[in-house]
């Protein structure tokens, strides 16, 4: 348990820099680096089955630190709404 801790503290990556939250932008979602791409829209590309490399291709803005920030930002919030188990 204590190695998959700390592989996943190396692994995740600090997307303060790169996830954005302006209250009048996109309703308050967030998003990457203050354009209109929001973090549940690069989920939903990866969800549906796009790789990184079909998303930078249709939306060249976008770096793959992009995708992984938003996929740490999505684990963290997901973390952050489990229920503790008792």
């Amino acid at each position: 348990m204590a190695l998959l801790l700390l592989r996943y503290t190396i692994l995740t990556m600090n997307y303060a820099d790169i996830i954005t939250i302006e209250p009048g932008k996109r309703s308050g979602k967030p998003c990457i680096r203050g354009m209109r791409i929001t973090v549940s829209d690069v989920l939903e590309f990866l969800a549906s089955g796009m790789t990184e490399d079909e998303i930078i291709s249709d939306f060249p803005e976008l770096t793959k630190d992009d995708i992984h920030a938003c996929l740490s930002f999505a684990a963290d919030r997901e973390k952050k709404l489990s229920a503790p188990v008792v």
